[in-house]
């Protein structure tokens, strides 16, 4: 019976460094090029706006990041904003989110 919760204590070990904190940084260039692919099609090239609003940091400073990553993950009902939560983890959100808060995004 002892062995058994070292095996599970064992697993969580493992398992929470892929849970928490930021993702992979093949998954950070996966999300970085997302952003500004994916979310550039209709917030613009540069995030500067387009058929959705800005994503510069002095836009994104009225958000914390808790809502940012609602917004990503389950989109705004009634406009062009769609749910990424199908794609995206929590976890990239969080990513996602922390980026636009910064003076640079990264490019």
């Amino acid at each position: 019976m002892r062995y058994r919760h070292w095996g599970i204590a064992l697993l969580l070990l493992l398992v929470a460094p892929a849970v928490s904190g930021d993702p992979a940084p093949s998954r950070q260039a996966e999300l970085e090029t997302l952003l500004y692919q994916d979310c550039g099609s209709c917030h613009g090239m540069t995030l500067r706006g387009g058929l959705g609003p800005s994503l510069l940091p002095e836009r994104m400073a009225r958000y914390d990041v808790t809502a940012l990553i609602g917004i990503i993950l389950h989109g705004i009902p009634g406009t062009a904003m769609p749910p990424w939560s199908e794609l995206l983890t929590r976890q990239d959100a969080a990513w996602l989110a922390e980026q636009l808060k910064k003076d640079a995004p990264p490019r």
